[in-house]
């Protein structure tokens, strides 16, 4: 006989796998039903500890006829502690394979190198062109002949503090970003001090929830003040975007992905009380620490503060070659970031689409580390060339090069999802490519964030050594 089906079941958020039916395999005509499920259960006192489900009196399935199904439940009492009864689904071996270990030491390699590089090749770079420009006995032609030739980043210095284009949407997307960075450490502080995996199945989602609620103060804080020392005059409007833009995202991707859940009377369709509680967290929680930091913010970091004046007339942005166009340099920003977080990603899918329970979140928050430093680093080099094209549009163009790790990551899900699993038919494919994108969505944000905030300290550190008109 051959398996052809199997079942899933949760038991006091503990969960059970077992098999449904088989088929003949001398016969692809005759199918067998499991009609008798035994279920174990060992408890602590008055808690659950382990579960575990056999079946067994397979019968054959014919049409029009009847088959009783039964089940049996036995009770043993063990010592097992309640603190420790999702251990049994841990995968030792699995996550502490060598290749892990490898892929830390690869990602920390990486992290010397990039800020190496930033450090030694680009702020010598800099440091010639301070030397270059504070030289008074120069002659004007070859003083201009150097700037045209190396230092094209020091031309544009009456532009590159100018507002960028879209600013309330800039500024929403740093925002929670910015909230989204802090909530990723949290909870990962989280799980390595109180152990989330313990307890029950949805800690790790509650957790989230709730800790995106509470620290919406930042994504206020942020997006406030870096629209209002952009000059920008429509707070309120900011304000609401700021709140609803990702919370609308995540909506609009769970409701197409509810709603065939329902059409395939499925379990996994989010009840509407749940639905409510989250409006309810997000209305009056989320939205008022939004506009409580948008209003802080404003008040506390939205003053102009600009080392360069910005000119009246915008200059002209010249062409440049293909490779330092902000279309290539978006594109190859995200390479090293997710370079160094890809075996990290393949646990991390693992964990989520094939039953595996993750528990290495020292792991993670080293590798998220990484990330954080790895994608500052690429953008900063990646603003400085920009800048050095004569390009001053260097905002979006940080943005969109630190948020590409995103879209690779997409694009190996897309890998992991014909090479690594199993699925198939459209409920499947639809689940796992929609919270796939969900979690882009989030991560792109994030990294778009940093790498904004990044390169806007370097920007700014840059243009306050030099003599500004």
């Amino acid at each position: 006989m051959l398996l052809v089906a199997c079942c899933h079941i949760l038991l006091d958020d503990l969960p059970l796998w077992g098999f449904v039916g088989e088929t003949d395999k001398n016969s692809e005509n005759k199918h067998y039903l499991y009609t008798h499920k035994n279920i174990l259960v060992k408890y602590n006192e008055n808690r659950i500890i382990h579960v575990n489900l056999t079946q067994d009196s397979p019968k054959l399935l014919e049409a029009g006829k009847k088959l009783e199904m039964t089940y049996s439940v036995k009770w043993v009492a063990t010592d097992v502690p309640f603190a420790r009864r999702f251990e049994v689904y841990l995968d030792y071996p699995f996550f502490e394979h060598q290749i892990h270990w490898f892929s830390i030491f690869n990602s920390f390699m990486m992290v010397i190198f990039l800020t190496g590089l930033v450090s030694m090749i680009l702020m010598r770079t800099l440091r010639n062109d301070y030397a270059k420009y504070a030289r008074e006995d120069d002659d004007l032609e070859s003083l201009e002949r150097d700037v045209n030739e190396e230092s094209g980043w020091k031309l544009v210095h009456g532009d590159v503090f100018r507002p960028p284009k879209s600013l309330m949407i800039l500024s929403a997307l740093v925002g929670i970003g910015t909230q989204l960075s802090a909530l990723i450490l949290l909870v990962i502080v989280l799980a390595i001090v109180g152990m989330l995996y313990i307890g029950y199945a949805g800690s790790y989602h509650h957790t989230f929830i709730v800790c995106y609620a509470l620290t919406s103060f930042i994504s206020g804080y942020v997006s406030g003040g870096l629209y209002s020392r952009n000059g920008g005059k429509n707070w309120i409007k900011a304000m609401v975007l700021t709140a609803s833009l990702f919370p609308f995202l995540c909506f609009s991707i769970g409701f197409a992905l509810n709603t065939i859940a329902i059409f395939y009377r499925s379990l996994a369709a989010i009840p509407f009380g749940t639905m409510v509680v989250m409006f309810v967290l997000w209305a009056f929680i989320s939205f008022p620490l939004v506009l409580l930091g948008t209003v802080v913010g404003r008040n506390w970091s939205g003053a102009p503060n600009n080392p360069c004046r910005v000119k009246t007339i915008p200059r002209p942005i010249p062409e440049k070659k293909w490779y330092l166009t902000p279309s290539v340099i978006s594109l190859m920003g995200g390479l090293l970031p997710f370079g160094s977080i890809f075996i990290e990603m393949y646990f991390v899918f693992t964990s989520f689409w094939n039953y595996k329970v993750y528990y290495v979140y020292g792991f993670m928050l080293l590798v998220f580390v990484i990330l954080l430093i790895v994608t500052i680093c690429v953008t900063i080099v990646g603003t400085y060339f920009l800048l050095n094209a004569e390009n001053y549009d260097w905002q979006w163009t940080s943005f969109f090069s630190a948020a590409s790790t995103a879209l690779y990551v997409y694009l190996y899900s897309i890998y992991y999802y014909h090479v690594k699993t199993k699925m198939s038919g459209f409920f499947q494919t639809s689940f796992y490519f929609g919270y796939t994108l969900m979690f882009c969505l989030g991560l792109g944000i994030l990294c778009g964030a940093i790498g904004y905030l990044g390169s806007t300290l370097f920007v700014r550190r840059i243009y306050r050594n030099i003599k500004c008109d």
